[in-house]
């Protein structure tokens, strides 16, 4: 019997045909959606991929049913407005720019921010954009609006639940919430990943696969929280 399955690793081949399209939805404050997005941006440098960006509200998907989202002073609604106002304005690209910073500084930089639009205006100066943009995007309150719109239509049109999500054809596609990785892949495992995890969500006989987690994110944020709260459980 012929079998079908992901392509061989074969980066000529690979470079012969166009770039899949994918769109990225995240939200900063998930340390496991700023890890699967460098394994993201990874792909993009390799070729084999052309990434978008799109935001989602983990603390709206969460919010309690008798709650006004548009009450709500989310604490990553900063960036995630920003990213909005900087997508309309600089395109996807700057978007990625930007989360990359803001994530290297939450996440790769201990201990985390206090003040979250502080971080956010830090991070576009880091990234090279203009930090007033945090300022515009803050003073606009039809921004958080903006998001609640795309967080709203993305979980209505893909039932998505979390971050990351991952949209298939330019982002009109099948969606996929990860693959969540602990540790950044090497090239050739980020490569296998892609195509075996992209093959599998088109394979339209394939429902659903799940296994436990088998560690924290190697990233030094998360590792600074475990010994936070591994000091504040010590006996004194």
């Amino acid at each position: 019997m012929e079998r079908t399955g992901p392509a061989p690793l074969d980066r000529a081949a690979a470079e012969e045909g166009p770039l899949e399209k994918v769109k990225f939805y995240f939200d900063p404050a998930c340390p496991w959606c700023y890890q699967t997005a460098r394994w993201a941006r990874r792909l993009e440098e390799l070729g084999e991929i052309e990434l978008s960006w799109g935001v989602f509200s983990l603390e709206v998907v969460n919010l309690s049913a008798d709650k006004d989202p548009r009450a709500l002073e989310a604490r990553s609604g900063p960036a995630l407005r920003t990213a909005l106002v900087l997508r309309d304005r600089d395109g996807d690209k700057a978007v990625g720019t930007f989360y990359a910073s803001l994530g290297r500084r939450m996440w790769e930089e201990p201990p985390p921010p206090d003040d979250m639009a502080e971080a956010v205006r830090a991070a576009l100066s880091a990234s090279g954009l203009d930090p007033h943009t945090a300022d515009r995007a803050l003073a606009d309150p039809s921004t958080w609006d903006a998001v609640l719109e795309e967080h709203r239509a993305l979980v209505d049109g893909t039932r998505s639940f979390g971050v990351p999500t991952i949209v298939l054809d330019d982002g009109a596609g099948l969606a996929m919430f990860g693959p969540v990785v602990s540790h950044l892949p090497t090239d050739e495992d980020a490569v296998a990943l892609w195509r075996h995890t992209s093959w599998l969500v088109r394979y339209g006989n394939f429902a659903e696969l799940k296994r436990s987690r088998l560690g924290r994110p190697d990233l030094p944020t998360v590792k600074w929280r475990a010994e936070q709260a591994a000091k504040a459980d010590s006996p004194r």
